[in-house]
């Protein structure tokens, strides 16, 4: 029986989605060179997969309106994966002539959020999405599908798990390489992660199974361990903990890399990443962005970060000792 709490070495990939899913959530525009930098410097942690940016309409999405440049520029190094999100066919011919490693696919789990945010029906979106799958497929680009909202909707409440899996069973049999379980809005609690990875790992145990949670309600944290607990090994994590969802009320920022990273790291996880490089830039953000990151190692430093004791401890000490006992 595994322990969750024991890591042992257990290895976990870390894919850093915070150059796609949090720039796109800003309001200043982050300046293409800087974007490239900030890849360039993530490709440099050991992080497993960056989702590089999103092959979106510039107009929908004008945050990432230098993707072709940005995915063509970038220093790539062994062994990382380079992904993008990918939402129609034309973003998909973009970016294969861009040379990205991965195509990351997106529809909903439920009904409401898909109509909201893709403006399509679920069996339409399947519909277009299938005609990607086919065309990375005779490109030779690797597909991963992104289920949003399976652990929750925040119109229509709890999403049927049954429902979940014949959605997912469809991209899997169109041939897929990944699945991403998705907690768009931060609405997943620990239990029900556990219950549906393992239910995942079970049924699709040749298919790539990735992990994407919010820390909205401030379980994020909770919900890796649960899944690490189910078999997961393999979880989206945003730099800074950056990130949102425009259609889902109140959704903040995405689980945050550095903390995920240094919290696995006390627990004997071995997730690849060097730390201090990761917080190096994270440390580039706020002056990026315009503002404060909600990271809180950033603000409070590692476990071991020591501070000196006060200026005045030696006398403290002194009058300590010579207070008779």
């Amino acid at each position: 029986m595994n322990n969750v709490w024991q890591g042992g070495g257990r290895r976990i990939h870390i894919q850093e989605v915070g150059t796609r899913d949090g720039l796109q959530m800003e309001a200043q525009f982050v300046p293409t060179e800087d974007k490239i930098a900030l890849v360039d410097k993530l490709s440099a942690t050991g992080v497993a997969k960056i989702e590089v940016t999103s092959f979106t309409s510039p107009k929908a999405i004008p945050a990432l309106r230098d993707a072709e440049i940005v995915m063509r520029e970038i220093r790539r190094a062994p062994g990382v994966v380079y992904t993008a999100l990918v939402p129609n066919l034309r973003g998909a011919e973009r970016a294969i002539e861009s040379c990205t490693d991965e195509l990351n696919l997106v529809m909903s789990a439920s009904a409401t959020h898909n109509l909201a945010n893709l403006r399509m029906t679920r069996e339409q979106s399947f519909d277009a999405l299938a005609q990607v799958v086919r065309t990375a497929q005779q490109a030779g680009v690797p597909v991963n599908v992104s289920l949003s909202c399976v652990f929750g909707c925040p119109m229509e409440g709890d999403v049927d798990e049954a429902e979940t899996a014949a959605w997912a069973q469809r991209f899997v049999d169109l041939g897929v390489r990944g699945l991403t379980l998705c907690d768009t809005t931060g609405m997943a609690f620990p239990t029900q992660v556990g219950r549906v990875t393992r239910a995942a790992r079970e049924r699709w145990p040749g298919t790539e199974l990735t992990l994407h949670f919010h820390n909205t309600r401030g379980m994020g944290l909770a919900n890796v361990l649960a899944a690490i607990d189910a078999g997961a090994d393999r979880f989206d994590a945003s730099l800074g903990g950056l990130g949102g969802c425009p259609y889902a009320p109140g959704a903040s920022g995405n689980v945050c890399t550095e903390e995920i990273v240094h919290a696995l790291a006390l627990m004997g996880y071995d997730t690849g990443v060097d730390l201090e490089a990761l917080l190096s830039a994270s440390r580039l953000l706020p002056v990026l962005i315009g503002h404060d990151t909600p990271s809180q190692l950033l603000k409070a430093g590692c476990r071991l970060d020591l501070h000196p004791a006060p200026a005045d401890f030696e006398a403290v000490r002194e009058r300590a000792l010579a207070r008779p006992h």
